[in-house]
This record gives C-alpha cells, sequence and structure tokens, in this order.
C-alpha cells in the first residue's frame, strides 16, 4: 500500500512550469528520486513534506492531503538540500529545538538520541557555523529523525560527506528501509542510488519519465539497442554466427580488452540465442555482460529521450 500518493500533480511558478501532471506511489522502504538539475525534484519533494501546495493534483500521505495538515508533520522528517540553517546556535541547540518544536515529552533526550544516530555527539557543542557541508548534513539529518518520524524525504542527503559519513548514512537509510519506514531520497551520486534503492522515480524536465527497477526500466526501453561485452574461446567465430541474426544490430572486436562489444536490438531473442549458438559452434562462453544497464546509462537514455 502506498504511504505517499502523488495524483495528476503540477506546480508552476508564474510561467515557469516546475512540475508537470506527475503521478506516482511512495511505499515503504528505500526510494531513489532522479533527475538532472532543474528537473523538478526539490519542488516534488517540498510538495510531498507539505511546505507546498500544488496547483493541481493532489498528494496524499496515507489517505490525507499533506498541504495545511498539521499531523502530517507528525509522520514527515524532511532534509532539504539548502543549507538555511541558524549558524549561530550549536548543533546541541539546533536538535533541541526541533524535538522542542514538535513537543515531545522529554526533548533532551530525543536530541541525545537522534545526534547518536548520524554520529554528530563530538560536534554538538560547536556552532553551526563553523561545521563542514557535510556535518551540516548530518545535524540536518538529526533534526528530521529527532521525532522518530515513519516517513523521510532527503533532498542531495550525500553533498558534502567524505565516503566514510556516505556509507554510514547509506547503512542508516537501508536500517530504516528494512525497519519498514519509507524513505524517499533524491542524489547526483547514481553508483549510490544504485546500491542504495530497491526502486527508483525518474524525473525528467517536470515530467514522470520512469519508475521501478532500473534494470527492468532498461528491459523495456526496445528504441535502443542493449549493448553487451562478450568474451569466448573464439570470438571472431562467435561474431560471425551472431551477425547473421536479425536481433543483432552491430559488433565490434575490442582488441585493447580481447572481447566483442555487440548491440542487441531485441533483448529477449539476443539472450536466448548466445548460448545457443556458441553450443552449436563448440564454444566456451567466458563473459556474456550487460555493458549499459548501469543507472548512469539508464538515466542517460531516458534524459536524451525526452
Amino acid at each position: 500500500m502506498a504511504v505517499i500518493s502523488i495524483e495528476r500533480v503540477s506546480r508552476w511558478f508564474g510561467n515557469v512550469v516546475a512540475v508537470n501532471d506527475v503521478t506516482m506511489q511512495i511505499r515503504p522502504g528505500v526510494t531513489g528520486l532522479l533527475g538532472p538539475n532543474g528537473a523538478g525534484k526539490s519542488t516534488l519533494i517540498h510538495m510531498m513534506s507539505g511546505f507546498l501546495p500544488a496547483s493541481n493534483g493532489t498528494v496524499l500521505l496515507d489517505g490525507q492531503p499533506v498541504w495545511k495538515n498539521q499531523e502530517a508533520y507528525r509522520q514527515i522528517g524532511l532534509v532539504p538540500e539548502r543549507e538555511a540553517m541558524y549558524d549561530f546556535l550549536t548543533g546541541w541547540e539546533f536538535v533541541l529545538a526541533n524535538a522542542e518544536l514538535h513537543g515531545l515529552p522529554d526533548p533532551g533526550a530525543a536530541a541525545r538520541r537522534a545526534l547518536a544516530t548520524v554520529e554528530m555527539e563530538y560536534a554538538q557543542d560547536r556552532q553551526v557555523g563553523t561545521y563542514s557541508k557535510g556535518m551540516k548534513q548530518r545535524v540536518k539529518m538529526a533534526s528530521a529523525l529527532v521525532h522518530d518520524p515513519a516517513v523521510l524525504l532527503l533532498d542531495e542527503p550525500f553533498n558534502g560527506m567524505d565516503p566514510r559519513q556516505r556509507m554510514q548514512l547509506m547503512e542508516l537509510l537501508r536500517q530504516f528501509g528494512s525497519d519498514g519506514r519509507t524513505v524517499l531520497f533524491s542524489s547526483h551520486i547514481l553508483e549510490e542510488v544504485e546500491q542504495l534503492a530497491r526502486h527508483i522515480e525518474v524525473i525528467v524536465a517536470g515530467r514522470h519519465a520512469a519508475s521501478g527497477d532500473f534494470r527492468r526500466i532498461r528491459h523495456l526501453m526496445t528504441d535502443r539497442p542493449h549493448l553487451y561485452t562478450v568474451r569466448s574461446s573464439d570470438d571472431r567465430a562467435l561474431a560471425a554466427a551472431l551477425i547473421a541474426d536479425p536481433s543483432t544490430a552491430g559488433i565490434e572486436l575490442d582488441w585493447k580488452e580481447r572481447a566483442l562489444q555487440i548491440r542487441a536490438i531485441d533483448f529477449y531473442r539476443f539472450t536466448e540465442l548466445v548460448p545457443r549458438v556458441a553450443k552449436e559452434a563448440g564454444i566456451r562462453l567466458f563473459t556474456v555482460s550487460p555493458a549499459d544497464e548501469s543507472l548512469e546509462s539508464v538515466f542517460s537514455y531516458l534524459v536524451a529521450a525526452k
């Protein structure tokens, strides 16, 4: 069951359309929200969190409208991309203030717990203005977690973090997803999204471009060839046998890699063809691997298609 339902949502600012007729469902677990700069990701997250009204359409949290719904804020934790923070406060004061604003029965305990979760106790007595970008991201995360929300909306949460901080946050988000929370995050670090998100939503030029597992999305893109790297005991003979089949659009022999680079236009026929042809010709297959199924490749195709 969807926790957040977005139905035919649009948002415009004057003559500029930031989000255009988007429909998607966000369910428990970890979802990655992808799109180039200016695609409308931040605008969409602000509407999901109830900080921005939709110009058209509906945004629902557990079946209830998010806009002007104060009760929704008890369930949502938001980490915005912008660093508009109170730099004169210490990290402790900043997180404690958020705990008090939520009216928690023991705000001090909640603030300590949230800072410990993001491993920021060591710097909690320093002013936020002295923090690095990565440290600011982590203290924003602590403020979003202070009331133990069921839904986390994170806009570019990995920005400015060093590798250790990123790994720690990735593990934390995985755990939240496993615990049944609903986590949606946007990121330009495509490799990390590929590792972390079980589901992706792609926004391009304000429109919903794709939804689901990125490999499944790639297989549905029948108008573009699928690229494969193939290594065998006789690359020349295998290439000669494959090029005659209509499922194969082109084959190149990569001398440096000692492999065939094959463009297939019929995914299902090609995946059945390769082992059969190799067996009939007595050729041993060492490697048959997709060369363009990384999230970056899928994302580039989707952007180009728009």
